[in-house]
């Protein structure tokens, strides 16, 4: 059974907060992103990039999980961009 704590919480939204922000600082051009979707795909992010580091057997290394965090932030920027091209299709066409 998992248990949702308020910790869990704050650290699951400062998690998202920084791998999102990654991902909008390595994304090409500029992205018209609300901090609110930044934190939202960066927590998926690093939960999809989790799930592939442990597919792969490297999510759990000695000192920093670089390459865990490197799924992740590649992750973000991918879905940041199909975010922001998204929102910018849908006001040209307005």
């Amino acid at each position: 059974m998992v248990t949702i704590t308020l910790s869990g919480i704050i650290y699951a939204i400062v998690v998202g907060l920084i791998i999102g922000a990654l991902g909008r600082l390595f994304a090409r051009g500029r992205q018209n992103v609300s901090i609110l979707a930044t934190i939202l795909i960066g927590m998926v992010a690093a939960f999809l990039g989790t799930l592939i580091a442990g597919w792969l057997h490297v999510r759990h290394t000695e000192g920093i999980d670089w390459i865990q965090l490197i799924i992740q932030v590649a992750l973000a920027t991918l879905f940041v961009s199909l975010y922001a091209g998204r929102g910018g299709r849908r006001r040209a066409r307005i």
